[in-house]
């Protein structure tokens, strides 16, 4: 059989090569159409929105956040905040209010795996505290302490909403107290406003979280006012003893009477 002139050739051949580059042009649109889709719903099930991981370059805070981030924190929280098996749970969600309660009060980051993470010297600077908070709250999102000022509720308000929440952890005086399993609600005569607003916002430990549907942030400033109050307010009778009131006095005056007469009817027994 005899092969065709090479006229006949050229056009096969330029009929497949054209048939071949269209199927790669449309291999590549249908591949680029996968990955923009992928981006964006990648984009859109990540807490914070569009505050993927590369955002945390917008500003000087952020990227300095950043560095201390990698530098003191990343070993137990992962680079993209997503946790460390027994050592660090993740950070995504838990907001700017939650890290800052943590690393303003010392309590990260830990020494050692404990019941409880204790108040301590905080590590870092409270410039390099916001730095590390702002870093976390622009990829992982969550809530955010307010500015301003964080006391102005009503302290009669704050008063009663303290008993109803707080008091049975924390005591009436807010000096803490035991709870189980070795842990211990703590005192609150060392903690700022932005401390306690923190707290409130994030539940730290055993603390329950207190959202906005649960207490508003017009209650939290009067409860903020009450605790600062209290710490404020002298007990110009003398000690306090829990700032319960006339019965627990009544109660010491009692033990203690009873206890100084037995001991002198002892005596005088022991005397004849």
């Amino acid at each position: 059989m005899t092969d065709p002139p090479p006229s006949a050739k050229t056009p096969s051949r330029l009929a497949r090569l054209r048939r071949r580059l269209s199927g790669a042009a449309a291999l590549g649109a249908v591949l680029i159409v996968v990955g923009v889709g992928y981006t964006a719903a990648a984009s859109a099930g990540t807490p914070g929105g569009a505050r993927a991981a590369t955002q945390p370059q917008d500003s000087v805070e952020v990227r300095k956040g950043r560095h201390l981030y990698e530098e003191g924190c990343i070993t137990c929280h992962g680079m993209i905040l997503q946790g460390v098996q027994n050592r660090g749970p993740s950070l995504i969600g838990v907001g700017q209010a939650a890290v800052y309660f943590q690393v303003i009060t010392g309590r990260m980051p830990v020494a050692r795996q404990e019941a409880q993470a204790s108040r301590k010297q905080p590590k870092y600077t409270p410039e390099e505290v916001d730095q590390i908070a702002a870093y976390v709250q622009s990829v992982g999102g969550g809530p955010v302490i307010p500015g301003g000022n964080l006391r102005d509720g009503d302290l009669a308000e704050g008063g009663e909403l303290f008993r109803i929440n707080c008091a049975s952890c924390h005591n009436f005086a807010g000096r803490g107290g035991a709870l189980s399993a070795g842990k211990r609600a703590p005192e609150l005569t060392p903690a700022t406003d932005k401390e306690l607003y923190g707290a409130m916002l994030s539940g730290p430990q055993n603390m329950p979280v207190f959202g906005e549907n649960q207490i508003t942030p017009e209650q939290k400033r009067a409860i903020i006012n009450y605790v600062q109050t209290l710490k404020q307010t002298k007990d110009p009778g003398g000690s306090g003893i829990g700032r319960l009131g006339p019965v627990p006095e009544g109660l010491v005056i009692w033990i203690v009477g009873i206890g100084a007469l037995i001991l002198t009817i002892l005596w005088i027994g022991a005397k004849s």
